[in-house]
């Protein structure tokens, strides 16, 4: 059997093509116990399309991928780890606002990156984003130029973190004056929750199913 130091290309590549997977139960295992996952039917006008980037590339420890962290800022995102990526303009792809995205916010120019396929899309109801998740490869470590105005900080982060189930945790958050629990990747010291550790999540699972390893579900305390 595979662990998770050998994950490969291939395994991703494998993993991004699965005819059967429950995208929703490897998403919900990670979610905010408020995640709408679905648009409410009742909310007005139309929501606002992004698209991120799953930007893996190797390391010292195997396959890497990167984060960032917002600067912190009035609003609902602010000082929040995320995957590079944005609103998508104009009539661009999804697949072009996630790469556009990722050049602007930490440097890595678009025509050396390997795009290798795309997962489930995920909704953020503060926002009213629907994001659409992209997974890409670039083959060396990038030179990272962040842009000043959107990031505080790039993590390179070691894939096999997610499969750490130590760093698998839950707790409470406040947003807005209103508390509420959590599940999340503590990653390289920081928290990632929200649609971020919601994308990784089925990330993760899909993996875990490629490398047959079982998924650990994260109590949560209500």
């Amino acid at each position: 059997m595979m662990n998770w130091h050998n994950i490969e290309l291939q395994h991703i590549q494998q993993a991004l093509s699965l005819p059967y997977f429950d995208a929703l139960q490897a998403q919900q295992r990670m979610a905010p116990m408020a995640r709408a996952m679905q648009r409410p039917p009742e909310r007005r006008g139309s929501p606002r399309m992004a698209a991120v980037l799953i930007l893996l590339f190797p390391g010292d420890e195997g396959l890497q991928f990167v984060l960032t962290r917002r600067h912190d800022y009035p609003g609902v995102h602010g000082g929040q780890i995320s995957l590079p990526g944005g609103q998508r303009e104009g009539e661009e792809s999804f697949e072009e606002a996630a790469l556009r995205e990722t050049f602007e916010e930490v440097g890595v120019p678009s025509r050396d990156i390997q795009l290798l396929g795309q997962i489930s899309n995920v909704y953020i109801p503060p926002s009213d984003f629907f994001v659409y998740p992209y997974v890409g490869y670039t083959p060396s470590r990038p030179v990272w130029q962040p842009d000043p105005a959107e990031v505080a900080e790039v993590l390179e982060v070691s894939l096999y973190h997610l499969f750490d189930d130590t760093l698998k945790r839950s707790g409470e958050i406040t947003r807005n004056g209103a508390t509420f629990p959590i599940k999340y990747y503590a990653l390289n010291g920081h928290v990632v929750w929200g649609a971020t550790a919601v994308m990784l999540s089925e990330f993760e699972g899909r993996l875990r199913a490629v490398l047959s390893l079982t998924p650990k579900e994260i109590p949560i305390d209500i």
